[in-house]
């Protein structure tokens, strides 16, 4: 098998940055402001939690680009210093946002006291309480996120993280597996979600207790996978025309706007990452343009400080006497979401150079990741 060398992989962090808006847009617009109603015109942002569909498949790819030769070759200590390099690239931003939501619930409870003179205490249990804070130091939170989250996004990269524990040891077998096991692998992990589709009526908003978990570890394997394809470089030169990354998207774009099957749009997903990587063409152009890059840079950010915004602003809202968003029309909705995605995004420029990157770097350093 011909291999890519560990680097940069063309497209996929633009893509990253993609699916990062789409999910904050879901978040905003979708669920926090129903006076929008933009399943009048289309399903598109309705289907947004896809986008963490499509960011554990990025993940496995990319995490297999960069260390399938580490775990194929002995080297002793390899996996820990594979985790410490994990805990490296999520805790520092995963924390610092989570101290911000605590400082903020606090700071409510004290306006809240000079107002009436009565402090409420933090739970200790369900969501926001001292279990869930306990759970979230330890990125244990996505095994209940309704019972245990602060951040409620950061769901996701606690069931990613668990997966992160299996990887260096699926990984040896998966690279030097037949061509012919890895098929029947993937049409395994293929049944698995099926499964998870027949039994949730096909709906992929799973992200509480063990339906997150089998959501997420076959849609990372299958991003291993893909990159095991990928670098044995069969049928690249078709995969690098612009008329398949524009067939591809076309597909899932009209897919999403119908409202059509989640299992149907995620079956889709591998053929759109293969697609854009392998593309060399125009298309490519366009996605690797400057400010698609820096919206794939800042997406860890933006996805983690987009529900302090949302935390946030529903504090003000109901300070000003909007505890129900349903009385908000359609213009102040719309007037709301854009300031709301307009301070996530500047946000997430500074925690991603401020917070994300520095803590990484520092961490690294510390742990000699």
């Amino acid at each position: 098998m011909r291999t890519e060398q560990p680097g940069q992989l063309q497209s996929l962090t633009p893509l990253r940055g993609i699916a990062a808006l789409w999910v904050v847009l879901y978040h905003y617009g979708s669920q926090y402001l129903p006076a929008l109603h933009a399943d009048r015109y289309t399903h598109l942002l309705d289907k947004g939690y896809l986008a963490v569909d499509l960011f554990f498949m990025l993940s496995g790819f990319v995490l297999t680009h960069v260390y399938w030769r580490v775990f194929t070759e002995p080297v002793r200590g390899s996996y820990g210093r594979f985790l410490l390099a994990r805990v490296a690239r999520l805790y520092p931003l995963h924390v610092f946002v989570l101290s911000l939501f605590i400082a903020t619930a606090l700071a409510s409870r004290m306006v809240e006291y000079a107002a009436t003179g009565t402090f409420e205490a933090v739970a200790l249990q369900g969501a926001r309480s001292v279990t869930a804070l306990v759970a979230n130091l330890f990125m244990l939170q996505g095994l209940q996120a309704s019972e245990l989250s602060w951040n409620y996004p950061a769901w996701s990269i606690s069931v990613e993280f668990i997966a992160y524990l299996g990887f260096p040891l699926a990984l040896p077998w998966l690279w030097r597996a037949r061509p012919s096991s890895k098929v029947v692998l993937a049409l395994v992990l293929v049944v698995v979600l099926g499964g998870l589709a027949g039994f949730t009526h096909d709906d992929f908003d799973q992200w509480d207790g063990p339906m997150a978990l089998l959501r997420c570890v076959p849609e990372f394997l299958i991003g291993s996978l893909l990159y095991a394809a990928f670098a044995g470089r069969s049928r690249r030169s078709l995969l690098s025309h612009d008329a398949v990354l524009a067939a591809a998207a076309v597909v899932l774009l009209v897919l999403l706007h119908r409202g059509d099957s989640d299992f149907l749009v995620i079956l889709l997903f591998p053929a759109l990452i293969l697609a854009a990587v392998a593309n060399r063409g125009r298309a490519a152009a366009l996605l690797n343009t400057a400010p698609l890059i820096w919206l794939g840079e800042v997406s860890y950010s933006l996805y983690l400080v987009h529900g302090l915004v949302q935390f946030v602003a529903t504090q003000l809202l109901d300070a000003t006497g909007h505890d129900s968003r349903d009385d908000l029309s359609t213009a102040a909705s719309f007037a709301i979401m854009a300031f709301m995605l307009l301070v996530s995004l500047l946000c997430a420029d500074h925690a991603h150079r401020g917070i994300e990157k520095a803590g990484r770097r520092r961490l690294r350093l510390l742990f000699g990741a």
